[in-house]
């Protein structure tokens, strides 16, 4: 069969570990971006989750060549960077947004290919195998620990003693949760399914970059907190809170640069946004998208305590709704 390519990835939704733990299989969830990659003979192709080439970007990848000389396979898996052993978002950010890195940057900031499915192998499409069965081809593969790409095991839910012990290891070192995956599911790309659900440490999600406000103290004259937005589900752009904190320096500073010239001289929101946010802000075009961790929603749907994880140019604008 022809090799479907490129592949648009199957998404989860947020939800609990599953009370049929028997029927589940348990991964950690990676803090990174998630790329399908292609290996054929002519060589290997990567995308991430828009379907924007990103094979230049990861030169990492280049190595599956290698690891899978005989075989035609797409990967689906998560670029990760990692810092004292922990995947780390906010390091990724050095790497996420340049198109061709200097080997220096690629020194300084390594990426791994965490591989957790394979769609396709050697002539046969796998979207209708079950997860447990892709998984098991996938180790077959055998490209655990082979340098910049490793397929981490998967744990069976029915053993509550050591899923309570894989949580609470994750909550322990500051990780972002689980994800479980139905051990009989298929895979169908570009659809977000109840048969795969992350389950988080801690509450994240998209928010659109609607504006900044000015800096002050050792901030001034550059990016002090930034205005966020998200469509409701009548398409209208509302102001869901402002954020100020989890940045660095050199953050701000790139954030800066992204911003200047998406000025705009109106508000981009569909509704008045309240005027101790509005004094002083500079708008922008409501075309990037970043990440942000908070504590909690309030009634009239703002952020409680926001934290800046980082931008997201894997994501669209109009996917960033109140029904994340």
């Amino acid at each position: 069969m022809t090799m479907p390519w490129p592949v648009e990835p199957m998404m989860a939704v947020t939800g609990d570990l599953p009370d049929d733990g028997g029927r589940w299989g348990l991964e950690l969830k990676w803090d990174g971006v998630r790329v399908v990659s292609q290996v054929s003979p002519d060589g290997v192709h990567a995308t991430g989750r828009r379907g924007n080439d990103v094979t230049s970007r990861y030169p990492e990848l280049t190595a599956l060549a290698d690891l899978l000389p005989d075989h035609d396979v797409v990967l689906d898996g998560e670029v990760v960077a990692f810092e004292r052993g922990r995947p780390s978002f906010e390091r990724l950010q050095r790497r996420m947004h340049v198109s061709e890195p200097h080997p220096r940057l690629i020194r300084e900031v390594p990426v791994r290919y965490v591989v957790f499915d394979v769609l396709f192998l050697d002539g046969r499409v796998l979207y209708d195998v079950p997860y447990a069965e892709r998984r098991s081809l996938l180790d077959g593969l055998d490209l655990a620990g082979s340098g910049p790409v490793e397929v981490p095991p998967y744990l069976h839910g029915g053993d509550t003693t050591q899923v309570d012990e894989l949580l609470a290891f994750t909550i322990e070192e500051h990780l972002e949760g689980l994800l479980a995956k139905r051990l009989d599911s298929p895979y169908r790309p570009g659809r977000r399914v109840d048969f795969w659900r992350k389950v988080k440490n801690f509450q994240t999600r998209e928010v659109i970059v609607c504006g900044w406000k000015p800096g002050r103290g050792r901030r001034e004259g550059g990016v002090g907190s930034l205005l966020l937005g998200e469509y409701d589900p009548k398409g209208r752009l509302g102001f869901v809170g402002h954020v100020g904190t989890g940045f660095s320096d050199r953050v701000l500073d790139e954030l800066y640069e992204v911003l200047w010239p998406l000025r705009r001289p109106t508000s981009p929101f569909d509704e008045p946004v309240p005027r101790e946010h509005a004094r002083d802000a500079q708008w922008v075009e409501p075309r990037l998208v970043g990440e942000v961790a908070y504590s909690a929603r309030t009634r009239d749907g703002r952020l409680r305590f926001p934290s800046w994880r980082g931008l997201r140019d894997d994501k669209d604008p109009l996917e960033v709704t109140s029904e994340q």
